[in-house]
């Protein structure tokens, strides 16, 4: 009679195995199987569109536009209107001892007009600096752009990884539940001792120790999905590597960063603004030749006099030659050098760091490939041992605590393949941001891209205004 309920117990127990098994693979096919969901590049395409950090860094580059009008201002004349009118009381004494007042009635229009023919090229090397910084920022738009779409195949395949592992868990805890149950019957006839169950409710209690921590890194994943992409997630499609938009080896990857990655294109650009700022702090040595031209009328009346006044109009032309001003121009010019030393130091400082995690990178891609396809081998070899071991628990020869052994090396199996998926797309998108071309033209992502160069255009040479394109 014991080695009957012996025999329906196990029996028992590979039935839930089984049903568990089922679950199980289910769950790591999340991953890899089509579903009608939310795509990663629809999730990709909301965050480029609708991620605050993104927006903000878009309008610090329309910010910076405003830069190159404000320089060529200096080309361009400038016109001052002036009015002034106001109320005098005069009181004269005469020879003959007799006073006479009068109340005047004075005002006066003009208007003036000056434009600067030369100031040691320092309008025309403004205008320079002012292009290059918008040409610099346009790099760190870029390259915040990529920050936010790698955030945002982060928490996608955070989502994804934490939910095959909230449904593994679950699968495993009604196993080890179902199991516990046997185990008492077990031991209620006779056939197991009080250490099978205490054994089986350990099990229990750490399983659901595990679904406990998964659920919280679910509902944490959820919560940084939501903020990275805009909105929270329902039920989200596969996820893929992009090995087809990747170097082919890890010498293509260092080249196609050195001459992509934004960061050090705009820490190029940077080298060039600080280069071209020593020629501005050096015009203010040179002259400074303007012309002046000016136009008033004033008029001053009262009531003994009548009205009286003068029209005057005048063109002035001025220079003005530095001969000492205290050291500041010198300062400038030695502080504007140095800088410009500390920002060669910067972009060697970034090509070093941008070669550095292209290699990181490629290194970190072709690892995730490799323990994909270990976690893979020890999948199947766990689901081979899993087998292995409940056949011969049905003829005795394993007990309930081995086939508990066995499906448990089984759910570690599968969480270590749902975690190697994850890092192995991770890193195929950390590589392509590496070299520069993690982006709306590269991933076809189906959304308009933002083209900073268009409002550069639209205020380039805005001569007036105060509204911005936008309408603000």
């Amino acid at each position: 009679m014991n080695k009957n309920a012996h025999i329906s117990g196990v029996e028992g127990c590979l039935r839930v195995a089984r049903r568990s098994l089922c679950a199980a693979t289910a769950v790591a096919l999340l991953l890899i199987t089509p579903a009608s969901a939310e795509s990663l590049t629809e999730a990709l395409a909301k965050a480029y569109q609708t991620n605050p950090q993104l927006n903000a860094e878009r309008a610090r580059q329309r910010a910076t536009d405003e830069n190159v009008p404000s320089a060529l201002s200096g080309y361009r004349p400038q016109i001052i209107a002036s009015l002034g009118a106001g109320m005098q009381s005069v009181r004269n004494l005469l020879p003959d001892n007799t006073i006479q007042t009068a109340t005047l009635k004075p005002w006066t229009i003009g208007v003036t007009v000056t434009q600067t023919l030369f100031n040691g090229f320092r309008n025309a090397n403004s205008v320079r600096v002012a292009e290059l910084q918008v040409k610099s920022g346009r790099e760190a738009l870029r390259n915040v752009g990529q920050g936010v779409l790698l955030d945002a195949v982060t928490a996608y395949t955070n989502v994804l990884a934490n939910q095959a592992l909230v449904a593994a868990q679950k699968a495993n805890v009604d196993f080890l539940s179902q199991t516990l149950d046997i185990t008492n019957k077990r031991l209620n006839a006779g056939d197991v001792t009080p250490t099978d169950t205490a054994q089986a409710e350990a099990r229990l209690s750490r399983g659901r120790s595990d679904l406990n921590a998964a659920e919280v890194n679910l509902a944490i994943s959820e919560a940084t999905y939501a903020q990275v992409v805009g909105n929270s997630p329902s039920r989200l499609g596969p996820a893929s590597p992009v090995d087809r938009l990747l170097p082919r080896s890890r010498e293509d990857a260092m080249s196609l960063a050195m001459q992509g990655n934004p960061a050090v294109l705009a820490a190029g650009y940077d080298v060039d603004v600080a280069t071209t700022t020593i020629k501005v702090a050096e015009g203010a040595l040179l002259p400074t030749v303007t012309v002046q031209g000016s136009a008033s009328r004033s008029r001053q009346s009262d009531s003994t006099l009548g009205t009286n006044g003068t029209d005057q109009a005048s063109i002035v032309g001025q220079i003005n030659a530095p001969i000492y001003d205290g050291g500041l121009a010198a300062a400038q010019t030695r502080q504007s050098k140095e800088l410009a030393a500390q920002s060669r130091l910067v972009l060697d400082q970034v090509r070093n760091q941008s070669r550095t995690a292209a290699i990181a990178a490629w290194v970190s891609n072709e690892g995730a490939k490799i323990a994909v396809g270990a976690s893979e081998a020890e999948v199947r070899a766990a689901e081979i041992a899993l087998k292995g071991v409940s056949r011969e628990a049905q003829g005795g020869q394993r007990t309930t605590v081995d086939v508990l052994n066995s499906q448990q090396d089984l759910i570690l199996a599968r969480a270590r393949l749902i975690g190697a998926q994850r890092d192995r797309v991770i890193a195929s998108y950390t590589l392509l941001s590496a070299i520069g071309r993690l982006d709306v033209q590269t991933l076809g992502l189906n959304t308009p891209d933002y083209l900073p160069e268009v409002h550069y255009h639209q205020v380039r040479d805005a001569w007036h205004g105060l509204r911005t394109p936008s309408g603000q």
